[in-house]
């Protein structure tokens, strides 16, 4: 069976992390990777990704390095990030000559969602009205298929495992070069 690299998108708070931590559990050999956390290796020099392109392809050429290690090893990969749909097609243009499935999912919900949920967060991760920038971006970006969308908001904590089911055996979410 082919290893597949799950990319989990979505502005901040709308449920990237809780997904991506549940999905990664789903296989038998797996890996995690944190997109913030990658962003978060450089100490000092460091500029915010989205105001610094050298900062971003920093991040993702890194996020690159991890996940072609990790697939020779023979692992599946889940990306937690706000990845944009050019972001995706870079990644998997990059992983293309590998036998493997890239899956590429934005989940998005209604701006009271996003809202609510990002003040459910500790507020030292809270990102206030960046999250609904990003909303925002993600719904304006034309290049973003409808087939990348998962939309969230009608779903409970508890319904997690359907939303896990849906990105593992749904294949509109394939990236298909």
């Amino acid at each position: 069976m082919k290893n597949t690299v799950y990319i989990i998108s979505g502005p901040a708070g709308v449920g990237k992390s809780t997904t991506s931590q549940t999905l990664v559990q789903e296989f038998e050999k797996s890996a995690y990777i944190s997109g913030d956390d990658i962003s978060h290796i450089p100490v000092k020099g460091r500029g915010l990704p989205w105001l610094d392109q050298e900062s971003l392809d920093l991040i993702w050429n890194n996020i690159l390095s991890l996940t072609s290690n990790l697939l020779d090893y023979g692992f599946d990969v889940v990306i937690d990030y706000v990845t944009f749909p050019s972001e995706a097609a870079w990644l998997a243009e990059k992983l293309k000559h590998r036998d493997i499935k890239v899956v590429y999912v934005v989940l998005l919900v209604d701006d009271e969602t996003i809202v609510q949920r990002d003040r459910l967060r500790p507020e030292e991760h809270q990102m206030g009205e960046r999250s609904l920038i990003l909303l925002h971006e993600f719904e304006r970006d034309g290049s973003l298929s409808d087939l990348n969308k998962l939309y969230t908001h009608h779903y409970s904590v508890d319904q997690l495992p359907e939303i896990i089911k849906e990105i593992i055996h749904n294949e509109k979410y394939l990236v298909r070069l």
